[in-house]
Formats: C-alpha cells, sequence, structure tokens
C-alpha cells in the first residue's frame, strides 16, 4: 500500500474560504438536527416527562451499551415538508449487549407518535436497512397509529410496515418489540408481529380500538386496563412476553432479551491492529471548494479517513477523471471509486465496469464518492461510444453484489448519479455532505435549456417572449433547481440517509462496514449483456 501525499495548507486563504463555507452550511444542518431532536417542543417534552417518561433519544439510550456509539439515520426526514423535522420518528444502529441492531423510537411528543406520510417512509427505510445488513430490530413502540388527516398516504401502504416485520422474522432475524405507552390501531401489530415483546405495568396499552371506539361499534363499556393493558396482556391475553415496572425495568428486560439471542455475525471481522489516518480529520472541512466548479482531488479525503492514511489505487494512469482502489477503514476492507474531476469520460467508466467486478470477485465492499457532473456529452464522445460505455458503467453498477456505501461530497449530476451508485441504485447506505449538491443537471444549465426552449416555442407560435422574460424564467428556474439541490431538501425527501459533518465521516464509514457486515458479503460473477 502507498501512503497519500498532501498538498493541503491549512493556513491558505483557499482553505480558509472553504472551511468558512463548509462550517456556515454545517451550521445550517445542525439547526435542523435541533429542530428534529426538539420533538413536539418544550411544553409537550416538559408534559411527557412529568409522566415519568423518557423522550426517545433517552430510551435508546438506555438500551446501548455504555460508551458505544449510536448511527442516527434519516434525522432529516420531512424537513421542507408541513411535517416535524425527523418525522416524528428516531432510528439507527447502535450496539446493544455487543450485538449491532437496528433501534427504532416512536417520538410521541409529536402528536402521540402518530405515523404520518414520512414517518412511514422513514419506518419502511429503516426495516430495509436491518433486513439487507441482518441487524436485529428493536422497537421502542408509543404510537396513535395513523395521523387520520393523512390517512390516504398512510393506510395503504402501511402495510408494508407489518409485512417487513413477519419477513425479518421468517429470515431469522430477531424484532423485540419494547412497548413504553399506547400502541393502539395499526400500532398494535408493531408489537403483534414481533418476536418478543416486552410491556410496562400500568403504562403500556395494546388494542385495536380504545374503548370510545369499542362503544361506538359493540356498545359494550370498558376501560383501558382491561381493554388492552400490560398486565391484561402478560396475565390474559398472553401477549406480553415480559412484563417490566417502569422504562428502565423495560430496557434491562430488552438488554438480556438480546443477550439470550445467541446472535452471530455472519460476515467479515475486522484487522486486529487498525491504524489511524496520518492526518488531520479536521482538515476535511477545507478540501472541498464551495463552487462546484472548481476541481479537488478525493486523495486528500482518502488521506484523513483510511487506515494509515494508506491506498492501493487501481489503473492510476487510465481513466484519471474517475479514481479506483483498494483501503481499509476500521480494519474492514474497502473498494473506492471517487470522481477526481467531475466529468466521466469512456475510459472511466470501463475502468469502473473493470473494478466493480474485481469488487465482486473478491467480496469486498465498495464506496462511491460522488464528485460528478455527468458522463461526457458531444460528437466526439457521442461517436467514440460514450452511452454504451456508461451505460456498461451503470450496469455493473445496478449488478454488482457486493454492499455498497454512497459518499456525496460535492457534486452528483445526471446519469453520473446512477453510475456512482445513487439512491435509486440501493447502496446499504448513503451520506451526504453539507456541501453536497444533486440533480439531473446544474442549474444554471437546466434554467438554461428550459427557458431557451421555452423562448423558442413562444416565437415559432408567434407570442411575445422577450429577452427579460427569457431572463425572468432563467432566474425563477435557477432558483427552484438550486434549493431543490441542497442536501436538507434530499435529505428530507429520504433520498440520503443523513448529512454528516466530514470529521465524521471515517467514524460513519466505520461503522455503515461493521453493519453491512453482520451479513455474508458476497459478490456476484453474473452481469447484465456489457454492449463492448
Amino acid at each position: 500500500m502507498s501512503t497519500t501525499p498532501t498538498t493541503v495548507d491549512p493556513s491558505s486563504e483557499e482553505f480558509t474560504a472553504n472551511r468558512t463555507a463548509m462550517m456556515d452550511r454545517l451550521s445550517e444542518v445542525m439547526a435542523q438536527y435541533a429542530v428534529a431532536e426538539a420533538g413536539g417542543g418544550d411544553k409537550a417534552l416538559e408534559r411527557h416527562r412529568s409522566r415519568g417518561k423518557m423522550p426517545p433519544r433517552e430510551r435508546i439510550d438506555s438500551l446501548l451499551d455504555r460508551g458505544s456509539p449510536f448511527l442516527e439515520l434519516c434525522g432529516l426526514a420531512a424537513w421542507g415538508s408541513q411535517f416535524t423535522v425527523g418525522a416524528s420518528l428516531v432510528g439507527g444502529i447502535g450496539t446493544v449487549e455487543g450485538t449491532e441492531c437496528m433501534l427504532i423510537a416512536n417520538d410521541s411528543t409529536v402528536k402521540g407518535g402518530t405515523s404520518n406520510p414520512w414517518t412511514l417512509r422513514k419506518m419502511l427505510r429503516l426495516q430495509e436497512i436491518a433486513l439487507e445488513n441482518r441487524l436485529p430490530l428493536i422497537n421502542l413502540v408509543e404510537s396513535g397509529g395513523a395521523d387520520l388527516p393523512t390517512q390516504k398516504e398512510v393506510f395503504v401502504p402501511g402495510g408494508a410496515m407489518f409485512r417487513n416485520l413477519t419477513q425479518l422474522s421468517r429470515a431469522g432475524i430477531p424484532t423485540i418489540a419494547v412497548v413504553y405507552g399506547n400502541s393502539t390501531a395499526g400500532g398494535a401489530y408493531v408489537p403483534g408481529m414481533s418476536d418478543h415483546i416486552i410491556m410496562i405495568e400500568e403504562r403500556s396499552k395494546v388494542f385495536l380500538a380504545g374503548p370510545p371506539l369499542v362503544r361506538a361499534a359493540t356498545g359494550e363499556i370498558t376501560d383501558d386496563e382491561s381493554l388492552g393493558g400490560a398486565d391484561m396482556h402478560a396475565r390474559v391475553s398472553g401477549l406480553a412476553d415480559y412484563l417490566a415496572v417502569d422504562e428502565l425495568d423495560a430496557a434491562r428486560i430488552a438488554r438480556s432479551v438480546v443477550r439470550r439471542l445467541n446472535w452471530s455475525r455472519t460476515g467479515a471481522t475486522p484487522l486486529s491492529s487498525v491504524a489511524a489516518p496520518l492526518l488531520d480529520t479536521e482538515e476535511l472541512l477545507g478540501i472541498v471548494p464551495d463552487g462546484l466548479k472548481v476541481p479537488y482531488d478525493p486523495r486528500e479525503i482518502l488521506a484523513r479517513i483510511t487506515d494509515g492514511s494508506e491506498f492501493d489505487e487501481f489503473k492510476p494512469l487510465y481513466g484519471s477523471s474517475l479514481m479506483t482502489g483498494w483501503a481499509e477503514i476500521h480494519g474492514y476492507r474497502v473498494g473506492i471509486l471517487a470522481n477526481a474531476r467531475g466529468v466521466l469520460f469512456s475510459e472511466e467508466a470501463q475502468k469502473a465496469t473493470q473494478f466493480i467486478q474485481l469488487a465482486n470477485r473478491s467480496n469486498t465492499p465498495l464506496l462511491f464518492m460522488h464528485n460528478t457532473t455527468g458522463y461526457m456529452v458531444g460528437k466526439q464522445y457521442e461517436q467514440g461510444g460514450i452511452i454504451k460505455h456508461g451505460s456498461m458503467m451503470i450496469n455493473a453498477v445496478a449488478n454488482s453484489e457486493v454492499p455498497h456505501i454512497s459518499l456525496i461530497t460535492a457534486a452528483s449530476y445526471g446519469a453520473g448519479h446512477y453510475g456512482m451508485c445513487g439512491r435509486a441504485f440501493n447502496p446499504r447506505f448513503l451520506f451526504s455532505w453539507p456541501s453536497a449538491r444533486s440533480a439531473v443537471m446544474g442549474s444554471e444549465q437546466l434554467a438554461s435549456v428550459t427557458s431557451s426552449v421555452a423562448a423558442a416555442s413562444a416565437r415559432r407560435r408567434g407570442r411575445e417572449f422577450t429577452e427579460d422574460m427569457e431572463q425572468q424564467m432563467f432566474d425563477q428556474i435557477r432558483d427552484q433547481i438550486d434549493a431543490e439541490s441542497l442536501p436538507l431538501f434530499l435529505s428530507g425527501m429520504l433520498y440520503d440517509d443523513g448529512i454528516i459533518d466530514p470529521r465524521d465521516t471515517r467514524t460513519v464509514l466505520g461503522l455503515s462496514l461493521s453493519a453491512l457486515n453482520s451479513a455474508p458479503v458476497a459478490g456476484t460473477d453474473g452481469f447484465g449483456v456489457f454492449r463492448m
């Protein structure tokens, strides 16, 4: 392995400007994470605590091994929508009794923990991660079921949440439900379809319909406890497997359940000796320029996230706009594809295809580091076969069976987003830096094409379309695409699994590699037809 040299000068004006811009963007992101953590607000949280209840992140903390990290996922879901940032749900990967688990907690400080359309999308994404990576799933339940005003967007697709729970169980992946409060209507099926159920005395309430609805439907008069209380489910219905006295006791029992699962990882184990990067991770803040048109060397990022700052580059002299090679991160071997300059040419596409095949032969996970404006256009490149070569790369990405992780550090535009394993190509994890941008193309190019086509169309029809009108349309579309390309917008749409502080990149990637190695890592030699 070769150690990557650095040309980064932290005292330079360029570095200082890059760092300032990154910190400004990071501050905006952190402010929105704070909104998500606030849940339903101070009054709702105070009322929640006054009832002897912990907020969702504290419930998660009570289960985790002391001092172990928690990788929160999809924390900004629903940003930019009418719903609370975070989508009334907290989820992520943490270690319980030495076992990596997916933990999902309803935030009942937000409308009683009811599920709106974004709650559902986030839940399905977290369940998908648990299934793909073979992670035991722990649901910390306190939910009033579907958000009734938006039921038309929740009820029909919401069945997938219950289907997923049964499929996790069928796959032999344990599912555990800890019921902290009400779990009514559709929410009752979360514990009902779990392998292990823990309820809390005088707190847990699990029923398909509460007393008012039962009376309206059948005329029967009953109360919460006899209808669906924890004691009843422990003694009469048999739904509860364990009865806890309070929330901390429920966490103790849940940890005991995990300890006795006899669970084992089936993927690779990390190297016993792991060297930290030789270069300062703090410098990651000043590497990526604020302007997406300014190139940067991804080797500078790798030198600050790989073990020992080592990277064994593959085909370094061929297709130099895409860098490929091998490294370790926290002791886990990984193949890396990183855009060295924005545009992908035929050589880069062919190089990537071969590298992906090699990673599949050696059962090595792949990390895609995005900074691409797409595949090259123009007569020379069309005649040179850019479509067939780009298609070859996308074919390889789509059919590769080793786990993929994507990291968008800057631009991720056009078909280059697909070739670098964007969300539609099902990477196990996809994270963004605050500097990320993603769209069908750059905002100025898209605005130019749209406004000029509209102007030409209007003039052909004899309609007035002045230069001022064309400029106004250009500005409007450019501003719209700029806003829709921002990482906050993309994260709110669940197009990534979270926006991360660049300084946390090595930790986040290490946790992701550890999680995906909970399941077997195996490649394939079967791809679609490569058009040569």
